[in-house]
């Protein structure tokens, strides 16, 4: 028996609970069929997001079914942003793939790009900097001071994968418009992994602290707010809280989805919710980072 799980039409944070609710109530052990044949668009959020989802389902089980977007625009998109080649190791793929060339000079700054060690995560910053960097300058109109920011925060958010998962996931990194309230250019950054997630992670040293509290959105708020860590050595970096105070100094935003959980530091031009608790229940950790474009580069 196959279940089940569509993928959402406008596939992206805003949509990734009715996602999540479709694939809980498909995983009971049986096939996953998931179905992206009538998705139209996916954020950076919606591709990792899904690669998880491939992930935990091929678990104990037959490897999931995944069918390719009927529109060739759209699946071209996902080719040239490097999901196809990840997902075709996680699903049994249905569909044409178009065969196109890696992005470039686009708005693709870092295609998928999976993350297991921390080796992987030094790749990453590595490749991506440069580029980050001038895109940061000249379409966001961030000081070039603060790219140097914008790399300690890509670097946390995948050095998140290595200590907390228990397994790997992947990173991708995107310029384009943003049209919900914010009229701007943005630079998003997207992780996620369908590890232990973040309750797990941290309950060996936390749960006693919180008591009755503790759950998944008391261990987002521990690691986000109060900048606590699985490791006690200082010199791990400034995790969580450090892309946080980051994001916070350039209008930026975080949220952070584990478990049943979902965190979020909401800058003014934005209308999500800072905390959502007893949502559908999804594996691991999906992180989403937003920088926006300056109001002095807009104007």
């Amino acid at each position: 028996m196959t279940r089940l799980v569509d993928v959402p039409v406008r596939f992206d944070d805003r949509s990734f609970d009715q996602f999540a609710a479709s694939f809980a109530a498909a995983a009971d052990g049986a096939r996953i069929l998931f179905d992206a044949h009538a998705t139209e668009w996916a954020s950076p959020y919606g591709l990792v997001g899904l690669l998880a989802a491939g992930q935990a389902a091929g678990r104990d089980r037959e490897r999931p079914l995944l069918t390719v977007p009927a529109s060739a625009d759209v699946a071209s998109y996902w080719a040239r942003a490097g999901f196809f080649r990840e997902a075709t190791e996680l699903f049994e793929v249905h569909g044409r793939v178009p065969r196109v060339k890696p992005a470039e000079q686009s708005d693709v700054l870092l295609p998928v790009t999976p993350v297991r060690a921390a080796e992987d995560v030094h790749d990453v910053v590595s490749r991506i900097q440069q580029r980050a960097s001038a895109i940061l300058a000249s379409e966001v109109g961030l000081d070039p001071r603060a790219t140097m920011g914008f790399a300690m925060a890509l670097s946390e958010a995948c050095q998140n994968i290595v200590e907390h998962a228990g397994t790997g996931g992947w990173v991708a990194v995107q310029s384009y418009q943003w049209r919900r309230r914010l009229a701007r250019r943005v630079v998003v950054i997207a992780v996620a992994d369908a590890g232990v997630g973040f309750s797990h992670s941290l309950e060996p040293t936390q749960a006693k602290r919180f008591g009755a509290r503790w759950g998944d959105g008391a261990a987002l708020e521990a690691a986000l707010i109060q900048g606590v860590s699985r490791f006690r050595d200082p010199g791990r970096g400034q995790g969580l809280a450090g892309i946080r105070r980051y994001l916070t100094r350039w209008s930026g935003k975080i949220a952070i989805r584990s478990g049943t959980a979902r965190i979020a530091i909401v800058p003014p031009w934005d209308d999500d919710v800072p905390m959502q608790e007893d949502l559908p229940p999804f594996p691991g950790a999906q992180v989403l980072l937003i920088v926006p474009e300056q109001e002095s580069a807009a104007s």
